[in-house]
């Protein structure tokens, strides 16, 4: 029996296996994809951090930040959790190899990232993410964490509001495989994805955990809430991180003025590009002036996908850019133990609603936040399954999903998924998009209704056994439709703009509204509600 069962093999993940393990505890690590194939790669420009407390710079002006940038949602007592940790958090990165850049003096660099005031964001050129992730994974070969990949989450094992393993199925056979597990870690990302064609995340984003979690009856939370990021390729939803303007990139249209200051929040800018966009003018990221030296050394990787998807060069060429869907603030409710509702079920990383980002996101704390309670939750799961000696259970959720499995092989379609998943994109990206207001939120809302109840009529083309992958296009699109639904709810309810929550009919904030959203299935209905942020 796995003492800690890990699913999802990001950084949020890896850093929980690794504190798991170290606690003494029995890991497995289940993965739909390979550790280094995760959205923790995306994260380009950096993880926040106060090294040093000057007159520049305190632990206290970092949690104003993040708290303001929450647009008061944040919950202040774990912002001064992550923000007070932060030192100590790039310092264990710093130990175990990460390679970051580094200043005059060899310590570690940082640059400036929108929404603050100063040089916070520690960096690894324009590969932070991935050096980081990449660092990680090399520990855990290091510690003999026992990894399951390609294996694909069907549901949480549930019994009287306690977590007791998972089902998943074997990606490259179609079985299914029951996993008893004392404590369970979701640490499975997030569902941008749904903004399919104009989302910079990849395809296996589909918010997998944060169903099956939901389905298995634990609150999400401020689901409504879903960034933007200003600079993506014009049509290509290429990422150019945020530290291209943190290094001095300017915006500007297409006579060169500049029309907004670079490192005001993200869904600021993201608004001020989409309106030009939208009212058919162009809008360019400007990086001519810090010339080829600044720009090899800070963004090798911007400056090759350029050439590579536009055949631009950053230092000679405006690069034309647009606003894609990036990240998600919404996700599971979780405590600052990184507990759920349900017992031993802990989140870590973007499928969590940590009560960290609120209504928007800082750049740079996406990373911190991650490894911060991905270490968390590892020792606290560690810490409950020392206190379980046995585990009784039962076979009623494997059966459910054996019948579930065989269903969709029997039944035929003449659906196309992939058409399906391009109009939830476009139809999201409109009506759920950066401008929002209540009719088109209802329309999407009602087409989301009817294709629910079409997708769960249809089966699948290929009735092969062997790496199907119309069956996991299924199961990804239901899950994402079954996402649509408490993300639309909340949107509806939530009658005021606030962070990436923009109400083209209600353009204010209001007090009223100065809370986190809740949805939660009970007995096959939604129950949607605001709480008080604590």
């Amino acid at each position: 029996m796995i003492d800690v069962l890990i699913i999802g093999s990001g950084g949020a993940g890896l850093t929980a296996a690794l504190n798991a393990k170290k606690n003494g505890s029995e890991v497995l690590v289940v993965s739909k994809t390979y550790p280094t194939h995760s959205q923790t790669c995306q994260a380009q420009g950096g993880i926040n951090a106060v090294l040093n407390e000057t007159n520049d710079d305190n632990n206290q002006n970092y949690i104003n930040d993040t708290y303001k940038a929450s647009h008061n949602l944040g919950n202040q007592k774990n912002i001064k959790y992550l923000c007070e940790n932060s030192k100590n958090t790039l310092k264990w990165l710093d130990s175990i190899g990460v390679p970051f850049s580094r200043n005059e003096n060899y310590g570690i660099a940082q640059r400036k990232f929108g929404g603050t005031k100063a040089k916070r964001t520690c960096y690894s050129s324009d590969y932070t993410g991935l050096k980081i992730l990449h660092t990680l994974y090399d520990q855990c070969i290091k510690e003999e964490i026992e990894f399951l990949n390609e294996h694909y989450l069907l549901d949480l094992i549930v019994e009287e509001n306690c977590v007791k393993g998972a089902i998943v199925l074997n990606m490259q056979t179609s079985e299914l495989i029951q996993i008893a597990a004392k404590t369970v870690i979701l640490a499975t990302g997030g569902y941008a994805g749904l903004y399919h064609q104009f989302t910079t995340n990849s395809f296996v984003s589909t918010g997998d955990g944060i169903a099956a979690a939901f389905r298995a009856g634990a609150k999400l939370s401020n689901m409504e809430f879903i960034q933007f990021h200003p600079t993506t390729l014009e049509n290509k939803n290429i990422l150019i991180s945020e530290s291209a303007r943190g290094e001095g990139g300017y915006l500007v249209d297409k006579d060169g003025n500049r029309f907004i200051d670079e490192l005001k929040p993200r869904d600021e800018v993201a608004r001020a590009i989409f309106k030009k966009n939208h009212d058919g003018e162009k809008v360019y990221l400007d990086l001519r002036h810090l010339g080829i030296e600044k720009i090899q050394e800070a963004m090798p990787q911007e400056r090759r996908l350029v050439i590579d998807f536009l055949n631009l060069k950053m230092e000679e060429d405006l690069i034309p850019i647009n606003p894609s869907a990036h990240y998600t603030m919404g996700g599971i409710e979780t405590d600052i133990d990184a507990k759920t509702s349900i017992k031993n079920l802990y989140a870590c990383g973007e499928c969590s609603q940590s009560g960290i980002h609120g209504a928007n996101r800082l750049g740079g704390n996406s990373l911190l936040e991650i490894i911060t309670f991905g270490q968390v939750a590892g020792k606290n799961a560690s810490d409950s399954a020392k206190e379980i000696d046995d585990l009784s259970i039962s076979d009623i959720q494997y059966k459910k999903n054996e019948k579930q499995i065989e269903e969709i092989f029997e039944k035929e379609t003449n659906l196309d998924y992939l058409k399906i998943k391009k109009e939830i994109g476009k139809l999201f990206f409109v009506n759920v998009g950066l401008f929002r207001e209540e009719k088109k939120l209802i329309k999407a809302l009602d087409y989301i209704n009817k294709k629910k109840e079409e997708i769960s009529k249809i089966g699948i083309k290929n009735k092969d056994k062997i790496y199907n992958k119309n069956l996991i296009e299924l199961l990804e699109l239901k899950n994402l439709i079954t996402l649509c639904e408490p993300i639309l709810l909340c949107a509806i309810e939530r009658k005021e703009s606030r962070g990436a929550h923009y109400r083209v009919d209600f353009k204010d904030k209001s007090l009223e509204y100065e809370k986190n959203s809740v949805c939660l299935l009970k007995d096959g209905k939604i129950k949607n509600y605001f709480e008080d942020v604590l």
